[in-house]
């Protein structure tokens, strides 16, 4: 968001300008970062000790530093330490901007909508903001590129996280501006989404930021290609969205069933804005209730509900090895905040923190939410060796078991081998590996099919997951497809049907329950 004051000056994060009458002032890095942290929290008094955390991290600075970098802001500003119009000195407790300040209108608004093919469909997709951070947002159960900016508090969301770097959208496929293909493909497939508009605007390395629905596909992305994700950043989500025995703060699904009841045949999205979002004004409302009519018809939130409500990426939390911020508001009615403790539990080295308030929408105070975001975008350590990732293995066996290998390798699995020389293939996702299998399988041939963290740069494995895969492949009855449950968890909505095919003794000692896929 562009910031006007002091007459004709004007503050562009996106930019990283500070223009006087349309022509840049010069002002070097550090002192454009100290008043871009003054202006973010021109609010109330920013103390030298905050300052220095804010703009330096870690690095050793002094407080001569500062009071030096605040001379050069305020002499690019035409400000001075006697008059001080724009920044005020409060003598013991920091500094403050003071200059009155007008928004301009909202550039990412204007920002052209283009389109990427995943998988023969056209994803919409839009970029905004600046720098050499990319930041990639999952958005939840809907989002609409162009009336995404309609809202102000919505629009000040984008324009403030775009603020932090290159913010790069899309409107999953099946919603919004995007292809709208028959039914809703489970959340590994649109994972591929988020792949391939990375790859349209040239982005090796992103930080995920997925809220609600949109942060299942952003764990499992994470997991998956940890080499495509420097950080991850959950905000008011879950690792499994109905209520079990071993997960209890999901949502009953006969809630849920008279949720989706509602929302189809009520069809009033003002309503459903209030509930998710309580501080939402009427104009908020109205705005919901245009944007959800024009990302989805009635079916397709019908499909997105009960996709939803078979999620459960509960056995990718432990392959998440990415930098990971998990955030939830306390009294969230959508979200149980022992949900996010459950996240930050299992995922290695993730930190949780609370804030106040009921609102599960992005836009309720979304200030609260981009002020915990902000520092830890800010102290994201460099690219680094990820020596693994999630993969679904698939491992053939039997009559014919080489030339489902090389059908498999043809589907886009990548060959390896595991013990003994057995020859095993790695997708990045289950339900690719299944509907492969399934098209490869001829006579008598086995595959079996598991989940597990493999190395990424090696071709000879002997990971737990890959001798569980052989111990399927070797047990399963002649013509079959056998896999463990937590590849039947992960398969939620693809379209695979499975059904028990017993209880066996795989890559263990305790018989575990073990699925065929048909």
């Amino acid at each position: 968001m562009v910031l006007a004051f002091g007459g004709d000056l004007e503050f562009d994060p996106a930019l990283f300008e500070v223009r006087r009458g349309g022509v840049p002032v010069p002002l070097e890095p550090q002192a454009f970062d100290v008043l871009a942290y003054l202006v973010s929290h021109r609010d109330r008094v920013v103390s030298k000790a905050e300052l220095m955390d804010g703009v330096w991290g870690s690095r050793f600075v002094s407080e001569t530093a500062v009071t030096s970098r605040i001379k050069q802001v305020r002499r690019a500003l035409g400000d001075d330490g006697h008059s001080q119009r724009m920044i005020r000195t409060q003598h013991g407790r920091g500094y403050r901007f003071v200059a009155p300040v007008e928004a301009q209108p909202v550039l990412g608004a204007g920002e052209p909508i283009r389109y990427t093919v995943s998988d023969g469909l056209h994803i919409a997709y839009q970029v905004t903001g600046g720098g050499e951070l990319d930041i990639v947002l999952i958005s939840g159960f809907v989002s609409h590129l162009e009336l995404d900016w309609a809202d102000p508090r919505h629009a000040h969301f984008l324009d403030r996280l775009g603020s932090y770097g290159r913010l790069i959208r899309f409107d999953k496929r099946g919603t919004g501006m995007s292809d709208r293909p028959t039914g809703i493909p489970d959340i590994e497939t649109r994972m591929h989404d988020v792949l391939a508009v990375m790859d349209a605007v040239g982005s090796e390395r992103a930080v995920l930021v997925g809220y609600s629905e949109g942060g299942p596909m952003a764990i499992l992305c994470a997991a998956a290609h940890p080499e495509r994700v420097a950080g991850l950043v959950l905000y008011g989500t879950y690792a499994k969205r109905i209520w079990s025995e071993d997960y209890p703060w999901a949502l009953k699904r006969e809630y849920w069933q008279a949720y989706t009841e509602e929302l189809v045949g009520g069809w009033d999205w003002e309503a459903d804005m209030l509930m998710r979002c309580p501080s939402a004004d009427e104009q908020m409302q109205q705005w919901w209730g245009r944007r959800m009519r024009a990302a989805a018809t009635p079916s397709t939130v019908r499909a997105l509900m009960d996709m939803n409500a078979l999620v459960d990426v509960r056995d990718a939390l432990p392959a998440v090895r990415v930098p990971t911020l998990v955030l939830q508001r306390l009294g969230d009615a959508l979200v149980d905040p022992e949900g996010a403790r459950f996240l930050a539990d299992r995922i290695p080295g993730a930190r949780l923190e609370f804030i106040e308030g009921e609102d599960h929408f992005v836009s309720g105070d979304p200030d609260q939410i981009l002020d915990a975001i902000e520092p830890f975008l800010r102290g994201l350590p460099g690219p680094e060796h990820r020596p693994s990732a999630l993969a679904a293995v698939a491992v053939p066996a039997g009559p014919g078991a080489d030339d489902v290998a090389a059908g498999l390798v043809a589907a886009g699995g990548r060959p390896c081998s595991g013990p003994a020389g057995r020859v095993v293939v790695l997708f990045d996702g289950p339900a690719t590996a299944v509907r492969a299998g399934l098209a490869q399988l001829r006579g008598a041939a086995r595959l079996g099919v598991t989940i597990a963290e493999v190395p990424r740069d090696e071709t000879e494995l002997d990971a737990y997951g890959v001798l569980t895969a052989i111990a399927l492949a070797d047990q399963a009855a002649p013509g079959s497809l056998w896999l463990t449950s937590a590849v039947r968890d992960l398969l939620a909505s693809s379209g695979v049907v499975t059904e028990l095919a017993g209880e066996q003794v795989v890559g263990g000692v305790e018989p575990q329950a073990v699925f065929r896929a048909l």
